[in-house]
């Protein structure tokens, strides 16, 4: 997140998009990391184009919003590494080693299991709405507004809530307020590679606040 909030350039977000997409790679995320590369360098280009070509009022509105674009992007594609790729009962494993507050890791572990759970519904609405020829796309949303926030968004924010207190119930029920240490079968540590993705993490950084006078 520091690293994408203080770029210095363009050059750098995507290298560090880059490194990012070797870390998903590594992690057994590669189709995920090629789209996503793919995609950053196609909004690269654009950004370039954008800042070469237009003028006025126009070039500063498409600036301002490819600019917060970029510094989210790294953050984004970093976080959907993080959420498919851990589960709730090695994360809540590695945060009670680390002795982290529950206060922090209960709302991180629910999230975790949260936001899967979300996108399974969201597939359930828009399969069941087809039926009724509602599209969950912009063009939908402009065309038939009212009809797309009833039948879509509407179901989604109550599937929300609903998953919401589910998931905060069972969590309670399996114990996650228990005060005694956890037992995994899973033997997490720290490792080697741990380690070195630590250290490439780091090595951006310094590179950041010393590259902070380039631009792009």
């Amino acid at each position: 997140v520091l690293s994408s909030m203080f770029a210095p350039s363009l050059t750098y977000q995507f290298a560090l998009v880059l490194l990012i997409a070797v870390l998903g790679v590594l992690c057994g995320k590669w189709k995920y990391s090629i789209k996503g590369v793919c995609f950053y360098a196609v909004v690269c280009v654009l950004t370039v184009w954008i800042m070469a070509a237009m003028t006025g009022t126009l070039r500063t509105m498409f600036v301002a919003f490819l600019g917060l674009f970029h510094k989210v992007y790294a953050c984004g594609m970093l976080a959907g590494i993080v959420l498919s790729t851990t589960k709730v009962s090695e994360f809540l494993s590695a945060m009670n080693k680390a002795h982290v507050p529950k206060k922090v890791v209960i709302p991180l572990a629910v999230m975790l299991r949260y936001l899967p759970t979300i996108r399974e519904d969201w597939h359930f609405i828009k399969d069941a709405m087809r039926l009724r020829d509602v599209s969950p796309s912009l063009k939908g949303l402009i065309s038939h507004p009212g009809m797309t926030i009833e039948c879509l968004y509407s179901p989604l924010l109550m599937a929300a809530s609903k998953a919401a207190d589910e998931l905060a119930i069972a969590s309670v029920t399996r114990g996650i307020e228990n005060p005694h240490a956890r037992t995994c079968l899973i033997q997490i540590r720290f490792r080697i590679q741990d380690f070195l993705i630590i250290c490439c993490f780091a090595v951006m950084m310094v590179v950041n606040f010393i590259g902070r006078g380039g631009a792009i």
